[in-house]
């Protein structure tokens, strides 16, 4: 593999031990949540599937939140950057190569009951980048080995009209350090300059890296405790409509404010992360 192409494929929102607390919200926010699945390695989810990636609220219940120590060594909020694939081995061979990797592939499943009623299981490879290169989370490669059992055109409706995730931020104060490893990783040519940082086209997705005072000037929030090394802090949302989000945000009494076409929200309470809506 002679080089990888960057595209997002989810975002990971670690919610602890508050999955109730968090599908709520995200249902309160507009979003179709898929019914709660358990993985066969042990943690517990909700997805919020669009068209080209998916928003994955990851936590635990209490008679399983002990399987998976490592997860919950991330930062409460956004903390999974990851990237589409469909070869985890050669992703694993190539990340030996660029001394980045991490955990060898891993295989793991969480049943599944599709919108006709049939059952099935959603089964996944991963690969993982080693963790002392993504300060604050984890960034990996995921290979579906069954994309109809997540991407289902009736799971892809949501209130809000969103339609895809097309922003991910990271802020830190030396954002260039920050994207060292993605530009190790695919190409340093591919990180291009952008006020107060970089950014990496990831498919629909552009992945920001860029510094505290440019967040404040985008209207990011800086994590609690923010002590300058890299956190995963902001998601932007393409919507098919803003008056959908109006809407629901009205209507379940959500805070926002609106500026320079978009409509902001955040930072969620207990997550730490700023949702940004627009066409």
């Amino acid at each position: 593999m002679s080089e990888l192409i960057p595209v997002l494929d989810h975002v990971v929102i670690n919610v602890a031990d508050q999955l109730d607390e968090a599908s709520a919200l995200f249902r309160r926010l507009g979003f179709q949540l898929s019914e709660r699945g358990h993985h066969s390695l042990g943690s517990s989810n909700h997805l919020a599937v669009f068209n080209q990636n998916y928003l994955e609220l990851l936590g635990w219940e209490n008679d399983r939140g002990t399987l998976r120590q490592d997860l919950w060594q991330s930062p409460r909020g956004l903390s999974g950057l990851v990237w589409k694939t469909d070869d985890a081995d050669a992703v694993w061979q190539h990340l030996q190569q660029t001394d980045l990797a991490g955990d060898p592939p891993a295989a793991f499943f969480r049943p599944v009951t599709l919108p006709d009623g049939r059952q099935q299981e959603a089964r996944f490879r991963t690969t993982r980048l080693r963790a002392d290169r993504v300060p604050g989370g984890r960034s990996f490669f995921c290979q579906h080995l069954t994309p109809e059992a997540v991407w289902q055109p009736a799971w892809q409706q949501h209130a809000n009209g969103v339609t895809d995730i097309d922003r991910f931020v990271i802020v830190a104060d030396r954002p260039d350090d920050a994207a060292t490893v993605y530009g190790q990783l695919f190409s340093a040519q591919r990180l291009q300059p952008i006020s107060g940082g970089l950014r990496l086209q990831a498919g629909v997705a552009e992945i920001q890296f860029i510094t505290p005072n440019q967040a404040q000037r985008d209207g990011v929030a800086l994590p609690t405790h923010y002590d300058g090394s890299p956190r995963m802090t902001a998601l932007g949302l393409k919507t098919r409509s803003r008056e959908a989000v109006r809407t629901q945000l009205k209507r379940n009494d959500i805070a926002f404010r609106e500026r320079d076409g978009e409509i902001e929200v955040g930072p969620l309470a207990g997550l730490e992360t700023t949702l940004f809506f627009h066409q």
